[in-house]
């Protein structure tokens, strides 16, 4: 007679029919890629042969189907019906050769293990479940710290009882499935004691924006069901791939540390498991090391490439031997499924102070009515169409989040079971806002926009807004490079898929001002700041070894996720070019900047770096982009210095960067030597351009700075607003003598400034005086290309007459 036991060395995605999604993929990861060092917790599968012959021994397969009959019928609803079949299946008696085998193979799990009477997990594996085509994420149940031949065979039962969970029956009659058609196989391991250690998440891309070249990792103390049923804000880390495998580089892009309010453990007595809170430590912990953190993100590579898919993976860590495992692996269905030849992009055409803000699921907007629920007991009410707001969105209540237009909880991360089948049912979500059932009542309007990067908010009423569809593939190529401006790290995926030629502007003030929030030099002397702005410090930088450590990693992680989306082309940083007043703005920042008349042309850009006054904090940026080249190894990151007023002060700039390890041409291990642009924003640039093209590798045209320098207004001036324009003869005439000069002297130049997003016209001026690049405002990318092909097109048609005059 065939073994209902099949062990998961022996186990291959062919055998997906007995074991299911779940147990075929823990047969893959055993069995094909031990070699790359990846580890699962031993085990064995119960197949679905053995629920089959349950159903029959038990005689209860017409009776189950009746129920769903009534469903079909609408003689009944789906809570009577999942509750009606489960009782069937909880009541019947397991087979005497099921329980024989189950006994057996527990034993051998002993004895391979050297334990007796091991814990183990007991998960559900359905034959319809982990495939590309559905995710089924967190419909069926799992059991954890299971101990004892006998409670395991419970919990076998209960898994079979849970392929009939009402959310496994919504999602089955949602996608279509035959109920009857699905089996459910058993996967029993060994349990991880992560209890004690930690546990999470990896999707092998970025799960909202489908971004394909990073691994995100989430990560939380204790056993990993807090994280997949959104119980925590865990720990975020995000590694680039491209880089992975570089010899001596560590590619963390982003690290941020959630909020881990509690943690999952094993209990004793009776219970299984049971929640209990963090400590404060714990919380303002992270869970994973960068070593750990690099080696999970190698596995989840290599069982990317294996699968030759996207991937989600469970992980855990071994408190007794600290040895990192992966316990499930199942294919991405959401981001994997869209289609990368079109760019959907949502705007809100207005945009007021919002009343909450979270975790963003999806890229989309949606307004509607808000209808709280804080009780499954309610869920009766919820009308079609309204915005869902609860504590947590438990895969429970697939039913009616398929019915809303979006979706806000309390609780909750980006890679939460519930956040998964948001996505898949294409519900916009807003999670982890903390307090949303508290702010929000039931039939106030609000709009809830994903379409602002990773941070979610939730706004006043109903907000009008725009949707934009393109096809990528009938973008005209162009001979200029079109590059992006990009300022705010959590915004840059969501542009990754415009076919730019690099980053022409990463502002590096805007990661200052919004990551760091304090003024560089009250990192350096905490000592001189009031001793209110000394704790916020402190708690800033907690987890750092020094305050100037918590600036250079924070600036440092900023700016590798605005070089990661157009990766290897150029990303070109610049220098901080903060004003004095904003300088002040900052935390701390009052001791330490003068008041100045005018400060848009006082103590800013270059002028700062050398100068006692700010030394200090120049030393800070310079080690920032030496780690993000050296050790992260983005060599395409170029440094720009803004606002260099003479020759002679380009040279000190220079000399104060190379002090700083910053040396222009230097080349890292295997990379490409550094190089140095200028921004072309003062008419002094101008006149001395070729001067200036003798220190620096490129210029980048400042078309806002420059205008207003040329034409004597104030840019931020209300009253002379009708007297700044960009195209004016004065300007167009020193970007041209610009463009010309600095070919002259062999070096590249582009633009950076506002002028080409803002005025096609402007922009086809450019391509005709042959401008080197463009860059642009995200947003007005694709309209803009359009423009720029146009006028390389009208000076094609034009140059054979040229010729011939």
């Amino acid at each position: 007679m065939a073994s209902d036991i099949k062990w998961f060395e022996t186990i291959g995605m062919h055998d997906l029919p007995a074991v299911g999604g779940k147990n075929a993929s823990l047969g893959v990861l055993t069995r094909d890629l031990a070699g790359d060092g990846i580890r699962v917790p031993a085990g064995f599968a119960l197949t679905t042969s053995a629920y089959r012959a349950f159903l029959a021994a038990n005689r209860i397969e017409p009776a189950m189907r009746r129920q769903i009959h009534r469903l079909h019928a609408g003689k009944t609803g789906l809570e009577r019906t999942g509750k009606a079949i489960r009782e069937m299946i909880l009541k019947g008696r397991m087979p005497e050769a099921t329980v024989a085998e189950i006994r057996i193979a527990y034993g051998e799990l002993g004895r391979r293990l050297d334990m007796r009477g091991p814990a183990v997990a007991v998960r559900s594996s359905a034959t319809a479940e982990d495939l590309p085509g559905a995710s089924f994420a967190g419909q069926l149940e799992s059991f954890l710290n299971v101990r004892g031949a006998d409670a395991l065979i419970d919990a076998c039962q209960r898994c079979f009882a849970s392929l009939f969970t009402n959310r496994a029956i919504a999602y089955r009659e949602a996608k279509g499935f035959d109920h009857f058609a699905v089996a459910v196989s058993v996967g029993v391991q060994r349990m991880v004691r992560s209890d004690r250690a930690g546990s999470g998440v990896i999707f092998t891309l970025d799960s909202e924006s489908g971004f394909p070249d990073v691994v995100m990792i989430s990560a939380t103390w204790g056993l990993g069901e807090t994280v997949v049923q959104g119980e925590v804000e865990p720990d975020r880390v995000m590694v680039f791939k491209p880089l992975l495998e570089q010899a001596g580089m560590r590619p963390i892009i982003a690290r941020d540390c959630g909020a881990k309010a509690v943690k999952l453990i094993y209990a004793g007595g009776g219970e299984r498991t049971r929640l209990i809170k963090t400590s404060p430590a714990q919380r303002r912990r992270l869970v994973l090391d960068d070593d750990d953190t690099l080696q999970l993100a190698r596995w989840a590579v290599a069982v990317e490439r294996h699968y030759g898919r996207p991937m989600d993976i469970e992980w855990a860590k071994d408190a007794t031997s600290g040895e990192l495992y992966l316990v499930q692996a199942r294919p991405e269905t959401v981001q994997a499924g869209k289609s990368r030849s079109n760019f959907v992009r949502y705007r809100l055409k207005a945009r007021p102070e919002p009343i909450l803000s979270g975790a963003a699921i999806g890229d989309a907007i949606a307004a509607g009515k808000a209808c709280v629920i804080r009780s499954p007991a309610d869920l009766a009410r919820f009308p079609d169409g309204a915005i869902l707001v609860t504590g947590n969105t438990d895969p429970d209540w697939v039913p009616v989040m398929k019915r809303a237009a979006g979706i806000v909880t309390d609780h909750g991360g980006s890679t939460s079971h519930a956040a998964i089948v948001s996505r898949e049912l294409g519900v916009p979500a807003v999670v982890g806002t903390g307090r949303a059932t508290a702010l929000l009542s039931d039939g106030v309007s609000i709009t809830l926009s994903c379409a602002e990067g990773e941070k979610g908010r939730v706004y006043p009423g109903k907000l009008a807004f725009t949707r934009e569809e393109v096809e990528l593939g009938k973008l005209p190529a162009t001979r200029t490079q079109v590059m992006v401006n990009i300022a705010d790290p959590a915004t840059a995926f969501a542009w990754w898929q415009l076919p730019a030629k690099g980053v022409g502007l990463a502002r590096m003030e805007f990661i200052i001002g919004n990551l760091v929030r304090v003024h560089p030099m009250a990192l350096v002397h905490p000592e001189r700041v009031s001793p209110a702005e000394q704790r916020t410090i402190r708690e800033l930088a907690r987890g750092h070894a020094s305050p100037e450590d918590y600036f250079v990693d924070t600036l440092a992680r900023g700016i590798a996720r605005l070089a990661t989306p157009w990766y290897p082309h150029p990303a070109i940083v610049r220098l901080s070019d903060f004003k004095t007043n904003e300088y002040a703005r900052l935390i701390g920042g009052g001791a330490f900047e003068p008041a100045e008349e005018n400060p848009m042309i006082g103590f800013r850009g270059a002028s700062r770096y050398y100068d006692p006054r700010y030394r200090e904090g120049f030393a800070l940026e310079c080690r920032a982009l030496k780690r993000v080249r050296e050790e992260m190894g983005f060599t395409n990151v170029i440094v720009m210095v803004p606002f260099c007023r003479t020759p002679g002060e380009a040279d000190r700039v220079l000399a104060e960067m190379a002090a700083n390890g910053l040396r222009r041409g230097d080349t890292t291990e295997g990379g490409k030597g550094l190089e140095v642009y200028m921004m072309c924003e003062i008419p002094a640039n101008v006149v001395l351009a070729a001067e200036f093209a003798k220190r620096f590798d490129g210029f980048s045209i400042g078309s806002n700075d420059l205008t207003q320098l040329l034409l004597g207004v104030d840019r931020d001036s209300d009253i002379l607003a009708g007297l700044f324009d960009e195209r004016d003869a004065a300007v167009t005439t020193s970007i041209s003598d610009a463009i010309t000069r600095a070919h002259t002297a062999g070096i590249k130049v582009g633009i950076c400034g506002q002028a080409p997003s803002n005025h096609p016209d402007f922009a086809a001026f450019l391509v005709s005086e042959g401008i080197d690049s463009i860059s642009l405002n995200p947003d007005s990318f694709l309209k803009t290309v359009q423009s720029i092909a146009e006028a390389e097109a009208a000076m094609l048609r034009r140059a054979p007459a040229t010729a011939e005059t």
